[in-house]
């Protein structure tokens, strides 16, 4: 086995999935006692990190990247070798480039969680062809998984704008309902999800993305309809534990 190394996770975008990525890499990690798991060090400071929606709406002036990048730095002072951002807005080519370049002098592994998602579905499901994705409306404008699924040979769907825009990102951001704001109690949000996820069947999907790091939260069935469920922040999970030299469960 490869030496284990120190997992970093910047893990306030947003607060509960920074939770749930720790969790998952917990349970995916193949562990008979406490001494087995790896070491991760999570900082949840969302203060400084403008909403990565809001900043590719142009309604944001200050890119967030910047701040993720200083935290990253953070993390690798503090001795991370590994490490992931459970967000997946924070993607977007307009900020996660702002990132890497930030960070490109640290002696960091990022990991880029949308392409760890394509190599996941070329890996697992390779018979698919049209893949769906359920996201906020900054990931939506940003294509930030059709860039990367089509370059992986498959063809990214997503729902109507207009049902996107009323009902999938306010049950990610709506301050009262959301999931951002009650976690997984959200309950009007995963009925919300679910009216997202019955377009996407409707059009043919053979897979669904979670596209944004709080709807597994709500939505953590493995299948929806005929559709194959894939939650972006268990592969980041599964990918974080492999690069940092521990032994993933199955």
């Amino acid at each position: 086995m490869n030496e284990k190394q120190m997992i970093g996770v910047v893990g306030g975008v947003g607060p509960f999935a920074g939770v749930d990525l720790l969790r998952k890499i917990a349970e995916q990690t193949e562990a008979a006692r406490d001494q087995d798991h790896l070491p991760i060090l999570s900082i949840s400071q969302p203060g400084p990190i403008g909403d990565r929606t809001e900043y590719l709406l142009g309604r944001e002036p200050v890119n967030p990247g910047y701040a993720m990048a200083e935290q990253v730095r953070l993390l690798a002072r503090m001795g991370a070798t590994v490490v992931g951002i459970p967000c997946n807005t924070a993607h977007a080519p307009r900020i996660f480039d702002v990132i890497r370049a930030e960070t490109a002098d640290l002696p960091v592994h990022l990991l880029h969680m949308i392409e760890e998602v394509g190599r996941f579905l070329q890996t697992n499901y390779p018979e698919v062809e049209r893949v769906g994705i359920l996201s906020t409306v900054g990931t939506y404008q940003a294509e930030v998984y059709p860039q990367v699924l089509q370059g992986a040979g498959f063809t990214a769907v997503t729902p109507p704008f207009d049902l996107l825009e009323q009902y999938v990102h306010p049950a990610i951001c709506h301050p009262e309902y959301g999931i951002k704001a009650l976690g997984a109690a959200a309950d009007r949000a995963r009925v919300d999800l679910l009216r997202g996820a019955a377009a996407l069947q409707e059009a043919g999907t053979q897979a669904i993305v979670l596209g944004c790091t709080e709807i597994p939260l709500v939505i953590t069935e493995s299948r929806i309809g005929d559709m194959v469920v894939v939650d972006p922040t268990l592969i980041l999970a599964r990918a974080l534990i492999l690069a940092a030299g521990g032994v993933v469960k199955g």
